[in-house]
C-alpha cells in the first residue's frame, strides 16, 4: 500500500477536528496552523472529506466543520478511500496485468493478501480510538475562546438634555420674557 500525504494528512486533520468539535465548528485555518499543513491543501481534502459525508460545513461567523458521523462510526479506510487514496499494494492496481506477459506476476497473490489485511485492519481502526489515544497520550485541547461580549473600553456617552435656547433668536425671545 502507498500511503501518500493525503491519506496521512487527511486522517491528521480528521483527528484535529475529532479533539475539538465539542467546542463547535472548526476552521481550516486553525487546523492548518496546528498541523502545519497548507490550507489550500486542506481546502482540497474536506471537499473530499464533505462529499463522503465524513464531515459537515458550517458559513458564517463562527463557521467551520464538524463530523458529519460519530467518531465511533468513522474508520480510517473511511477517511483513506474518501480522498481518492487507493489501498492497493499490488502493482497491477489489482488488474492482474503485472506479469511480463500480460498475466499475473508471481508475487500477485502476496500483495492482494496484503491489501486485504491492510484494509481489514484500517477498517478495524475507529477516529474515536485515534482521539482517545491523544488523550491517552496527554494531549490537551484548548477550550473555545469565551464569546466575546459587546464591552468597549471607551465610556458610555449618554446624550445631555439642553433645555437652554439653541439660536441666538430664541435667546432674544427669552430675555425679552
Amino acid at each position: 500500500m502507498r500511503l501518500t500525504t493525503k491519506g496521512r494528512f487527511a486522517v491528521t486533520a480528521m483527528i484535529d477536528l475529532a479533539l475539538r468539535q465539542d467546542s463547535g465548528p472548526v476552521t481550516l485555518a486553525a487546523i492548518s496552523q496546528r498541523q502545519g499543513i497548507s490550507l489550500s491543501y486542506l481546502e482540497q481534502l474536506f471537499g473530499k472529506l464533505r462529499r463522503a459525508d465524513l464531515v459537515e460545513s458550517t458559513r458564517g461567523p463562527g463557521g467551520g466543520y464538524s463530523l458529519g458521523r460519530k467518531a465511533e462510526d468513522i474508520t480510517v479506510a473511511d477517511i483513506i478511500t474518501s480522498v481518492d487514496e487507493p489501498i492497493d499494494a499490488t502493482h497491477c492496481g489489482g488488474r492482474e496485468n503485472c506479469g511480463g506477459d500480460g498475466g499475473r506476476c508471481m508475487t500477485h497473490e502476496l500483495w492482494t493478501t496484503l491489501n486485504a489485511r491492510m484494509l481489514e485492519f484500517l477498517e478495524s481502526v475507529t477516529l474515536q480510538k485515534l482521539v482517545d489515544d491523544q488523550h491517552a497520550n496527554g494531549v490537551e485541547v484548548e477550550g473555545k475562546p469565551a464569546a466575546k461580549r459587546a464591552i468597549s473600553s471607551a465610556p458610555v456617552v449618554k446624550p445631555i438634555r439642553v433645555t437652554a435656547p439653541n439660536s441666538v433668536f430664541a435667546l432674544g425671545g427669552v430675555a425679552s420674557k
